[in-house]
């Protein structure tokens, strides 16, 4: 920023301003795109969450990233950045099927909460659960939330196994029960 009025630039005139620190929070949201998650419209539902959640953050000015996991990858589909307009045309190409690499999902989004600065770092994993893996409570995350997409008979409740694990946490079994930003971890 210059401050030198009418007078021609000269070093004297110019003013450093420090960059403001981060604010806000950073969502990483970690999508369960396992085969199980294909079953009774799972993955489908999940999607409309994310798009929710991906509103609400940009709404609030705040970054996200998104994870997604399934057969024996876990990929960064969204780095972390502040949260744009989503829409259908862009969760759409986002598939399932295979296998479920929970712990590596979690691990990975562990890292990434763990090299951001200055903000509340969330990590909401919607997932049906159906893992046998039980990673740890993921350290760099300061609020976590499990969204449960298990549904059906022959329900495992491995969800809210892991939530309970990863205490303080919340689980919730549905979108309807009322989930915001704002909200305590």
């Amino acid at each position: 920023m210059a401050a030198r009025g009418a007078e021609p630039l000269r070093a004297e005139h110019l003013r450093h301003r420090a960059p403001s620190a981060p604010s806000g929070a950073l969502h990483c949201l970690v999508l369960d795109c396992s085969g199980s998650m294909r079953t009774d419209d799972r993955l489908a539902q999940a999607k409309g969450v994310l798009l929710s959640l991906m509103d609400e953050a940009y709404r609030r000015r705040d970054a996200v990233a998104l994870l997604c996991f399934g057969g024996d990858t876990v990929e960064l589909r969204v780095p972390p950045q502040r949260a744009a307009a989503w829409n259908d045309a862009w969760v759409a190409p986002i598939g399932g099927g295979g296998g479920t690499p929970l712990a590596a999902a979690v691990q990975r989004a562990d890292a990434l909460l763990a090299r951001q600065t200055g903000c509340v770092r969330w990590l909401w994993l919607l997932s049906d659960g159906r893992s046998t893996e039980a990673p740890p409570r993921p350290v760099s995350a300061e609020r976590l939330i499990v969204l449960d997409f298990e549904t059906g008979r022959g329900a495992l409740g491995r969800a809210a196994q892991l939530a309970e694990r990863w205490a303080p946490c919340r689980h919730l079994r549905s979108w309807e029960a009322g989930i915001s930003t704002a909200a305590p971890g």
